[in-house]
């Protein structure tokens, strides 16, 4: 889950990565942006989140949000302890630290995610020498909900985002929102070459692969198609990722909060025509 279309960026590697498996997808476009709200309000909307998932049949929880990741991991795990949960920070960390060779690594992110400091936890718990500078990114996220991920817009924010970190000499920038791969190649055009620029979602469709495997929890041929959900806009939810995805999503079932919060989801009795390659694809 995650709180718009950014988490798909997780999605789409998760579903090339394993195949076989049934995706559920929800998006919280009727609280996106995460970024400035309040860290206990997040860590509510991630447990309420996973309740529907796990309610849903989920065999685990892939936090495709940074900001949920940062502040609502554990608290998750410890309410779901028989439930693989797993963030996309410690996996950008990891793969981070492996690319930077010792020089400082960037971190391009929401000002919730830079406030919270998890990327500068991850990254020293693995080498405690290693720094990191943050730069946080607030137009990214709106930019890209609205459709506005190639458009000139989004290059300023690439170019105003970046400088800073090029300033300190940072040669390895983690897209430190899973918004973030969509706006890609404007952070590429901005960051120029000899920057590597890490994508947290590579690395974590191979944690959940891995951790499927040592609890046996790996499915063998495909079965039912992938479901998405929305908690705002389901049309525009469709709409703004197809684009992203280039790939339909023919169907995405709009789930009321007020009723999440106030008496739980319950499972759809039906079937949802989810995402389905174009002819051309």
């Amino acid at each position: 889950f995650d709180s718009g279309v950014g988490g798909l960026s997780v999605a789409r590697r998760v579903v090339e990565t394993l195949p076989a498996e049934r995706l559920l997808y929800l998006a919280d476009t009727a609280h996106v942006p995460y970024g400035e709200r309040p860290l206990d309000q997040i860590r509510g909307f991630a447990l309420d989140i996973t309740a529907f998932l796990v309610e849903n049949g989920a065999k685990a929880i892939v936090m495709a949000c940074n900001m949920s990741s940062a502040v609502a991991l554990e608290p998750v795990r410890r309410k779901y302890p028989d439930i693989a949960v797993i963030g996309v920070i410690e996996p950008g960390a990891k793969a981070a630290v492996e690319a930077a060779d010792g020089s400082p690594i960037g971190v391009l992110a929401t000002t919730g995610t830079i406030r919270s400091g998890a990327y500068v936890r991850a990254v020293a718990r693995i080498d405690p020498s290693a720094r990191v500078i943050g730069q946080a990114c607030p137009a990214f996220v709106p930019l890209i909900e609205s459709g506005l991920a190639d458009s000139e817009q989004a290059e300023q924010a690439a170019r105003t985002y970046v400088a800073p970190l090029l300033a300190q000499g940072c040669r390895t920038i983690i897209l430190g929102c899973t918004h973030y791969p969509f706006v890609r190649r404007a952070i590429e055009a901005a960051a120029g070459d000899g920057v590597k620029l890490v994508d947290p979602a590579e690395e974590t469709a191979r944690v959940l692969a891995n951790t499927l495997l040592d609890r046996g929890l790996l499915s063998k041929t495909a079965g039912l198609p992938h479901r998405f959900f929305a908690t705002g806009d389901a049309s525009n939810f469709a709409s703004v990722g197809a684009a992203l995805l280039g790939r339909r999503i023919d169907r995405v079932d709009h789930v009321d909060w007020e009723k999440l919060t106030a008496v739980g989801f319950q499972p759809s009795a039906t079937a949802t025509e989810g995402w389905t390659p174009r002819a051309d694809s």
